[in-house]
């Protein structure tokens, strides 16, 4: 069904109803319409690596963790069997009445902010600090939830909008001050492309003001840009809660009706909240017409519409409940997990050698903890598989003996309430890596330690990290671990930049979803090489960046900063090694051979980048223009062309005017940045070509 025909029905609905019941459906928990035959929907849904908060889903990797496959195919591959699970279950749940929150099929998914500090809660739910990632990455997750059928799959929603990354403990009251040039360069591009290219259904925006105005009653953001500027034709919702933040913490607004008429004047039709309760009597104070109400009420049922919620011929009604869980999906959150993974360090521990290890100690308090696999917005996953389970596993099956300690809180001083000491369980875990051939210490973070504001208890503040390190305990036993001269693996589970010297190795294993820790045995012993590449850079410290609440990009996310990195944004080691040559570029696409040098099968990722070298305009360092993923099997070699992404040759003025970036650019094609560190690390620098256009 087109957009101009489900419109065209959900005006004829919508014209049948009264004023009042235009109104009721305004907010996310609409109710029914029994006379007109309108069943109650929830438009409140999550699906940011996996159906969340609805029962029994598939869980694959935190966003983050998918940024960091740099794969825009496999990204959709994901996304697609994300919808079919979605499907299967609103099938089966709306078919027994049950009509509740997080079981319809307008996800608030993706998330397509710029993590552009460390520091923040929520950054594991985006897909990186670049907007060229974000976007392609954003882009094909729409495509896949929303699929290319005669109705919507699912309904995806771009969030948040715009310029929101922390700090979460103010996001209701504060102002992101942002230039025109910072908006359209850095906040505003993956946006554009969920808009323009992948026409997605929703767009939810952001608790914060943006220069002045709250995001979800912004005349500059919802009517001048995303409906004038970019034609968008979907609907707009709110964050939850977020209108009654203009006249509770903005004051902006004074009362409630101030604060609904704002909203809905802006073009924002959906309220997470309850503000919209007030409409009516906006409506009374003359503060909002019905005319606008009604606009507001069409816009959502043509949603509805789309979806084939009221059609009798919609191709995904019959699939079933039994799509949902099945072993192709899991093995697809293997892969996912697989993929993810990023190796920042090795001397040459790993991959481990499962014929000259007897026994192996696994400490850590992420170790044995489902909390390390899921990051927020998760599902419930039937086979959740724990680092700690995946290598018992593994080596149970190959004669090898585990020793497992908790060896500390992950945030307290103790695990248990009556010790009379601090790190009580740090003992135990010498111990254990006393009696091992090899010790992998599970580290890191969960979504009670780095989150959103509110969800949980948080040990620094309100889900933000307050630093770049460990908890204190688990610094300790790091500490601790490294005296006993035992080879040492980090596996740090973490959602964001977090610096760990220690360890012989380093994996960073984000939040891998429910396969996780099948994914980590697999690795560590060399069935599978690491391929995972950044999609952050991970600093020294927070003493090298910003304060928090500034968002001018100066100093800030590999294209801006001044400083050395730890590990840079694109970095990702590999079990095998690869040659780069034979670059030719043009003005459309980079082509390089990539072979691989090495005696293991390996996935890598092709990285170009482009620099403006006529223009003062141009980020300070080269950006990312375009990537592609490659499999190779040892000593096998691929031609491998990589297209520019549209704007790669332009530059954003001051003024926020997209430009034409000269005629003069140095293009860089290889497996990492160009730049020192990256070059450093990986022992080898991309190769570089001059392109001129024109």
């Amino acid at each position: 069904m087109d957009r101009k025909e489900a419109r065209r029905q959900a005006e004829q609905l919508v014209a049948r109803m009264t004023v009042e019941e235009r109104a009721s459906q305004l907010k996310y928990d609409a109710p029914a319409i029994p006379r007109l035959g309108v069943p109650a929907y929830n438009w409140w849904n999550e699906a940011l690596h996996g159906v969340a908060r609805a029962g029994t889903a598939t869980v694959f990797p935190q966003a983050i963790g998918l940024a960091a496959v740099f794969d825009e195919d496999f990204h959709q591959r994901v996304a697609e069997c994300i919808a079919t699970e979605a499907r299967a279950k609103y099938n089966a749940q709306s078919a027994h009445g049950d009509r509740d929150i997080y079981k319809g099929l307008t996800f608030w998914s993706p998330n397509i902010n710029i993590f552009r500090d460390p520091r923040w809660g929520r950054g594991h739910e985006t897909y990186g600090e670049d907007p060229v990632l974000t976007a392609r990455l954003g882009v094909r997750f729409i495509r896949g939830l929303q699929g290319e059928g005669k109705y919507m799959k699912a309904a995806a929603c771009a969030k948040h909008f715009a310029v929101h990354s922390g700090p979460e403990a103010i996001r209701h009251e504060f102002d992101a001050q942002a230039t025109p040039k910072d908006m359209a360069e850095t906040y505003l591009p993956a946006f554009e492309a969920a808009v323009k290219e992948a026409r997605v259904e929703a767009v939810m925006g952001a608790y914060n003001r943006v220069n002045g105005e709250p995001a979800c009653g912004s005349q500059t953001l919802l009517v001048d840009i995303l409906r004038k500027k970019w034609g968008f034709e979907g609907h707009i919702t709110s964050d939850c809660w977020a209108i009654a933040d203009f006249h509770t913490h903005h004051h902006v607004t004074a009362t409630a009706p101030e604060s609904a008429a704002m909203a809905l004047k802006a073009g924002c039709d959906l309220n997470c909240g309850v503000t919209y309760l007030h409409l009516l009597a906006a409506l009374q104070e003359g503060l909002v017409t019905e005319e606008e109400i009604t606009e507001a009420a069409v816009r959502l049922f043509t949603t509805r519409y789309l979806l084939g919620l009221f059609a009798d011929d919609c191709e995904f009604d019959q699939i079933p409940y039994t799509a949902c869980d099945t072993d192709a999906n899991d093995a697809l959150a293997l892969e996912a997990a697989e993929k993810c993974m990023t190796l920042v360090k090795n001397n040459g521990l790993l991959p481990l050698d499962a014929n000259g290890i007897r026994t192996l100690a696994v400490v850590g308090p992420n170790a044995d903890s489902v909390e390390a696999l899921i990051g927020n917005y998760h599902g419930t996953s039937s086979r959740p598989v724990t680092f700690l389970a995946g290598l018992r596993r593994y080596c149970e099956e190959r004669g090898i003996r585990v020793l497992y300690s908790e060896g500390c809180a992950k945030a307290a001083e103790k695990l248990e309430g009556c010790a009379l000491a601090p790190n009580d369980r740090l003992s135990e875990a010498v111990i254990c890596a006393e009696q091992a051939d090899a010790v992998i210490a599970v580290v890191g973070l969960d979504e009670t330690l780095e989150g959103e504001e509110g969800d949980n208890g948080n040990y620094s503040a309100s889900g933000d990290k307050i630093d770049l390190r460990l908890p204190a305990s688990q610094r300790a036993l790091l500490e601790a671990l490294e005296k006993t001269g035992r080879p040492l693996v980090t596996v740090v589970a973490v959602g964001s930049a977090l610096n760990v010297p220690q360890g012989d190795a380093q994996l960073i294993a984000w939040y891998p979803g429910q396969a996780g820790g099948t994914a980590l045995a697999r690795i560590l012993f060399g069935e599978v090489s690491p391929s995972g590449k950044l999609p952050v850079t991970f600093y020294e410290s927070v003493d090298d960046l910003p304060d928090f609440t500034d968002y001018s990009m100066k100093n800030r996310t590999y294209r801006y900063f001044t400083g050395t990195p730890l590990y840079p944004f694109g970095f990702g080691l590999s079990y095998s090694t690869f040659e780069v040559k034979d670059m030719a570029a043009d003005g459309k696409a980079v082509t390089v051979t990539v072979r691989n040098t090495g005696k293991t099968d390996a996935d890598n990722v092709v990285e170009v980048y482009v620099k403006a070298l006529d223009s003062a305009d141009a980020p300070l360092h080269p950006a990312l223009a375009g990537f592609r993923r490659v499999s190779l099997k040892a000593g096998e070699e691929k031609a491998v062309t990589v297209e520019y992404v549209r704007n790669a040759f332009t530059v954003v003025n001051e003024a926020g005017e997209r430009v034409p970036g000269g005629r003069r650019f140095a293009v860089y094609a290889g497996l990492s940045q160009p730049d020192p560190r990256s070059v450093a690390l990986m022992g080898a620098a991309p190769l570089q070509a001059e392109v001129t256009l024109g």
